[in-house]
């Protein structure tokens, strides 16, 4: 049996360790292991207390293990998967971090090292059904994900909580957003360009230009593409009114004898009113739509994903559609059915349809579908 650590025990961390146990031996490794035995009670989850914000550590710490998957916060991604990298440790990563992660490929190359990154929902599985239809079609002429992860509740005044670390979601809110248009690199502020859509079963949601194509900029030669963020009618608004405020800023300022960041005190503010209270529903919504050609003829299809969280496992909907992703993933390379050397995002992975078929087939098993429509 391979033995598996996963980085990071959050909530989707968690997620993923529990489902991977099912067939791994699964030791979670996190800052504060010692609090988790609620969270893996009746798993055969071992837990593991260690700080993988030192790379000398988490080198060592990763030593026995066969395979690897990253889960933690943005902020200790890109360090993390590198130090994983040079322990020559296959990984599947699913950190949401500012860096290109191509910058590690040539590392990973000379190290044999198969390392998947950002395989979640978005960055993820958008970048799987893009593949899967540029490979398939003759040509992709556009492509567009609208993704988000909200409470069912809308609660005054920001009507959100955050299903992920709420960190890598202000990240979001200030990193400049790009996409493709007429096949130019178009840059735009996170959050502008406000379009209404109506999701069945939820109502009027917003889209807003967020910068989550990542590698699909370099890895595709698609004319048209771009990525949204969901979020109910308002929330952009406000989140871009404290972003231009400086509320987000991380330059200290002087207040009485004491000098700090706006960002930390923005952060402690809005945190506690973002955590998803216990038992709090969710849901995630994901619309892509794809449109081609394939031997002279015009192809349009429509993949939806909604899914809402698990009472059963107490798992939140963002844990299930990024956990089982990941680990949908994780069984692949773990199996050797995808054993390339260097980074590889989503979209290489799903240039195989069997490949592409098994991720959806074990995420539906799972209960997280996504349907198709159109030819």
């Amino acid at each position: 049996m391979k033995k598996i650590a996963v980085l990071g025990a959050g909530l989707v961390g968690a997620a993923v360790a529990r489902d991977l146990a099912t067939a791994f031996d699964v030791t979670a490794v996190d800052r504060r292991a010692e609090d988790l035995g609620p969270t893996f009670a009746g798993t055969a989850v071992k837990v593991k207390a260690a700080d993988l914000s030192d790379a000398d550590i988490l080198r060592s710490v990763v030593a026995p293990f066969d395979l690897v998957v990253g889960a933690l916060p943005g902020h200790l991604g890109y360090e993390a998967l590198s130090a994983v990298i040079d322990a020559g440790k296959d990984v599947v990563d699913i950190a949401f971090f500012p860096e290109d992660p191509f910058g590690l490929d040539e590392r990973a190359r000379e190290r044999g090292v198969t390392a998947v990154v950002d395989f979640g929902v978005a960055p993820g599985m958008c970048h799987v059904l893009l593949g899967h239809h540029v490979a398939t079609m003759d040509a992709v002429h556009r492509f567009e994900c609208l993704v988000g992860g909200l409470p069912v509740e809308r609660r005054w005044p920001f009507e959100y909580k955050a299903p992920f670390s709420p960190a890598d979601v202000l990240e979001e809110y200030t990193r400049p957003a790009r996409y493709v248009e007429h096949g130019q690199l178009v840059e735009r502020p996170a959050l502008t360009d406000p379009e209404r859509i109506e999701v069945e079963g939820i109502g009027t949601l917003e889209s807003l230009n967020t910068d989550g194509l990542r590698t699909l900029l370099e890895t595709m030669q698609v004319p048209n593409m771009k990525e949204k963020t969901l979020r109910y009618p308002g929330h952009g608004r406000l989140m871009e009114a404290l972003r231009e405020g400086g509320f987000f800023s991380t330059e200290p300022v002087t207040v009485g004898d004491t000098s700090v960041r706006p960002l930390d005190v923005t952060s402690a503010l809005l945190f506690p009113q973002w955590t998803l209270r216990p038992g709090e529903q969710e849901f995630t919504v994901m619309r892509v739509t794809v449109e081609g050609s394939t031997a002279g003829r015009d192809e349009r299809v429509v993949w939806e994903l909604l899914d809402r969280g698990d009472p059963a496992t107490g798992d939140t909907s963002m844990a299930r559609t990024t956990g089982y992703a990941c680990t949908a993933c994780v069984h692949l390379v773990a199996q050797g059915l995808y054993e390339r050397p260097g980074i590889s995002p989503p979209e290489f992975v799903a240039a195989d349809a069997e490949r592409v078929a098994f991720l959806l087939a074990y995420q539906r098993e799972r209960g997280v579908i996504y349907d198709r429509r159109g030819s």
